[in-house]
Parts: C-alpha cells; sequence; structure tokens
C-alpha cells in the first residue's frame, strides 16, 4: 500500500470546529482477524462528520517515528475480509522509553492530531489509559484472539481464532482414531483459556486444560484409561498455552520453569507446555502421544463473518464516541449491544473464564 506524506504542524493557534477534526488511528500488540473491518468502519463512519483519518504505522512507534498515512476510500476498499492490519502493528510502549511520555506529547503536537483511537488488546489498552491520564484524547477499541478484556462480551478476533481451533482438532480426530494415538492440542489464550474452552468444547475434546481451573495429569490419563476401556483407543487434550503446571506435576519430565524469555509489554512468552504434557503422559500411561502448537495460525488468515460484523460495529461506534467527546472510554459490546466503558475499568482486571461454561466441558471428562 502507498504511503502518503503527511503535512505536520506544530499544533499552535489552531481553532478547528469539531466536524474537522484530524483523528489518529493505530493497532497495537499482536496482530488479529477483524483489524482492517474496524479501520474501513472508521473511515466510512468518517465521512459524515467530515474527518480526517491518519493511519499511525506500527502501533505506537509510528507516533515516535513520524510515519503516517492518510486513510481514505481508496485505502480501505476491499480490505473487510483481509487478515492482519494494513497499518502494521508492533509491541512498542512508550511510556517505557526513556523521556517516554513527553516524547509521546511533543509528537502528538506536531502531528496535529484531536484525538487517538487505539485498537488493541489488554496490553494496548493499558497503553491508552496511560496516554489519556497524560492528557491525549483516547478511545479504545478491544480487540484480541485471547477474549480477555474486561467489561466487553466479545472482542473481535476471538471467533475466527475458536473456528480455526475447531477445525484443526476435528482434523487431528481423524488421524489420532486412525493410528490409535494420544493427541494434545495446545491453543493460545495466554492467562485466560476462552479459546481452549470453545475449541474443545465445539471440537468434541476429551479432556480440557485450562489456566482457570487446575486439571490433574492423573486425571487426563484416567480419562484416557477409561476411553480405551470403552473402546475408544485415540483421545484429544486441548491445553490452553497459558496452563501452569509445577515441576512436580511432571515425573519423568524435565520441566524448565526458571529460563522464561519476556515479550516487549514484558510478560512471559507463551507456548511449548504440551510438549512437556505429551512426553509425560506417554511416559505415565504407555499411549503414544503427540502434542500439536496452533500458534499463529490462530491469528491469521481471514476473519470469520462474525468478526468482520463485530470490527464493523465497534469502528463505527468509535467514530460516534469522538463525535460524543466519549474519551478515555472504550467501546465493548454487551449483550448484543454496542456501548463504552471507561478504560481504567477495562484494564481493572483479566476477563476470564466464566467456570459454568467449563463445567459444560466437564461433563465430557470421564
Amino acid at each position: 500500500m502507498t504511503k502518503k506524506k503527511i503535512n505536520k504542524s506544530s499544533g499552535t493557534n489552531r481553532n478547528r470546529e469539531l466536524d474537522e477534526k484530524k483523528i489518529g488511528v493505530l493497532t497495537s500488540g499482536g496482530d488479529c482477524p477483524g483489524l482492517n473491518a474496524v479501520l474501513r468502519g472508521i473511515v466510512r463512519k468518517s465521512l459524515e462528520y467530515d474527518y480526517k483519518i491518519i493511519g499511525i504505522l506500527n502501533g505506537w512507534k509510528g507516533i515516535f517515528d513520524e510515519d503516517y498515512m492518510i486513510l481514505g476510500m481508496k485505502e480501505v476498499s476491499g480490505i473487510i475480509n483481509r487478515g492482519g492490519t494494513i497499518i502494521g502493528t508492533s509491541r512498542f510502549n512508550p511510556f517505557t522509553e526513556k523521556d517516554g511520555s513527553s516524547i509521546l506529547l511533543e509528537k502528538m503536537k506536531m502531528a496535529d492530531f484531536d484525538v487517538l483511537i487505539c485498537i488493541g488488546g489488554e496490553g494496548s489498552m493499558h497503553i491508552a489509559h496511560q496516554a489519556h491520564k497524560a492528557g491525549i484524547k483516547v478511545i479504545g477499541v478491544p480487540k484480541t484472539i485471547d477474549n480477555d478484556i474486561y467489561g466487553t462480551d466479545f472482542t473481535f478476533g476471538f471467533d475466527t481464532a475458536v473456528g480455526i481451533a475447531t477445525e484443526a482438532i476435528d482434523r487431528l480426530h481423524t488421524t489420532a482414531e486412525s493410528h490409535h494415538r494420544v493427541m494434545v492440542v495446545e491453543v493460545m489464550g495466554r492467562n485466560a483459556g476462552w479459546i481452549a474452552l470453545y475449541s474443545g468444547i465445539g471440537g468434541g475434546a476429551d479432556v480440557v486444560a485450562i489456566p482457570e481451573r487446575k486439571v490433574s495429569i492423573e486425571h487426563m490419563i484416567d480419562v484416557i484409561r477409561n476411553r480405551y476401556i470403552r473402546g475408544k483407543r485415540f483421545s484429544i487434550i486441548v491445553v490452553a498455552e497459558g496452563c501452569q503446571f509445577s515441576s512436580d506435576d511432571f515425573k519423568n519430565v524435565k520441566f524448565d520453569t526458571k529460563n522464561v524469555k519476556l515479550d516487549d509489554f514484558g510478560r512471559p512468552r507463551l507456548g511449548g507446555i504440551s510438549h512437556y504434557l505429551a512426553e509425560e503422559i506417554e511416559a505415565r500411561s504407555g499411549f503414544e502421544t503427540r502434542a500439536t502448537i496452533l500458534g499463529h495460525l490462530q491469528r491469521g488468515g481471514m476473519p470469520s463473518a462474525f468478526d468482520r460484523v463485530l470490527g464493523t460495529r465497534f469502528g463505527v461506534y468509535s467514530v460516534d464516541m469522538v463525535r460524543e467527546k466519549k474519551f478515555g472510554k472504550m467501546c465493548a459490546i454487551q449483550g448484543n449491544k454496542i456501548t463504552e466503558i471507561p478504560l481504567s475499568k477495562a484494564i481493572s482486571k483479566l476477563k476470564t473464564v466464566d467456570l459454568e461454561i467449563y463445567k459444560v466441558a466437564q461433563v465430557f471428562f470421564s
């Protein structure tokens, strides 16, 4: 996509009316199906108010780099079905940089932005809240496949990720049954088990392990053995990447809990627990066990229809929030109604799995 040069001003002596607002839009954190639908919704809705939409390239880092492009009808045409984000993303956090707050404010002033729309996940909403406290007019749009942002029933990207994971489980069923194997399927979600739970129920998994509820390895093996007694010589175990096990849980496998790498937000980089789990299950039970990590497959490709619609609704609503001066807030969906909540509430805690739903999955753990 061709980047258009943006004329910068000093930001002084301005007296623009509401209908002449210049809105900066960025996508921050991990990529996610549905991001482009949000951008398209923002641009199309802004035409009603004659707002100028400027895409900030590569997340918050784009403000520091003064890397921008105009987003108009041409730029967002035909992108609703595309995965990823046409303006790029990063996990850059301006507030962890030296003099980051003052640099951010100066760069915002130079760019002449009236409002900033931040489309991102839980970490990005923390940054947006800090920016709001620093004096920037910010509106948040919740995106993450993890579905772990508090105050919204769903985040766009989640439905697509669940669909991809469920299809993978369906495919693994046939090879597991053919070879009489146990398959351990690892899905994303960080410290929330939403993807594991929904894909596990939808894919007919025999055990679902999530961070919110401890499932012992011995119980997993009991399920496998009980299935074998009933003539089922294969099993599917779905495990969320953020499941916590202690070294004592692994009697036959050396489990390293010390050498953990961090991501750009300072959080532990997850992934790989299924390999330890598969080895331990095989060593204890004698059943051939294989691990499959779906990883970034869950974040790529075309968004589902649900995520396209939700992303579009969020995009359109975020522009209405600009119009109504609802700064320092994040749009959300509650009971199929689009609304908004304070950013402070959205970051107050992590939205973890509803254990009433988990009880549905437990019916099949026998």
